[in-house]
């Protein structure tokens, strides 16, 4: 994707990515979000859904990208959001670092109360069940990141009622 520093190891399943990430996503609790960046393209300012949503908690940096179906990445502090993105001469338009989206910027400021993960279990056959998505519960609302097949999403409120919630707890005192 010619992000510097940002090398994702995709973990499948509750089980994994709650055993290999948990603690750390329950550590950010207590932490303030004081800022996030997205991949935008210059031209027209659209979102690069397929480039990872990076999440500032006070100086602690989480970066989440889901891939296929059903992978999913978290790391910290591995992308520099400073750098250009490069190896995209191929494309029409300039993806760059943004700090703009009207759905994270109000929560830019507020301390984090929660994290959970999200499953997917449909009450239905579904190619997406077993997918995760990421909460983040703050004391005015909640948004969470989840897989949109393939590319992130960023979703505001409450969860469709077909996520399994899975709290991780909090890292605050």
């Amino acid at each position: 994707m010619g992000i510097s520093g940002f090398e994702p190891t995709f973990l499948v399943g509750l089980k994994a990515v709650r055993a290999e990430r948990g603690p750390g996503l329950a550590a950010l609790g207590g932490r303030r979000l004081t800022g996030f960046a997205l991949v935008r393209f210059v031209e027209d300012g659209d979102w690069f859904a397929d480039c990872p949503v990076v999440l500032d908690f006070d100086g602690v940096q989480v970066e989440i990208c889901h891939w296929k179906f059903d992978e999913l990445s978290i790391s910290w502090n591995t992308i520099d959001t400073t750098a250009a993105i490069t190896g995209w001469e191929y494309v029409e338009e300039t993806p760059a670092w943004s700090s703009a989206d009207e759905r994270l910027e109000p929560f830019i400021g507020q301390e984090l109360r929660e994290v959970a993960l999200l499953e997917w279990r449909p009450s239905r056959r579904d190619v997406a069940a077993g997918t995760l998505a990421v909460e983040f519960v703050f004391d005015t609302g909640r948004f969470h990141v989840a897989n949109a097949l393939d590319e992130n999403s960023i979703d505001l409120g409450d969860a469709h009622p077909e996520f399994v919630r899975h709290p991780l707890g909090c890292g605050a005192a």
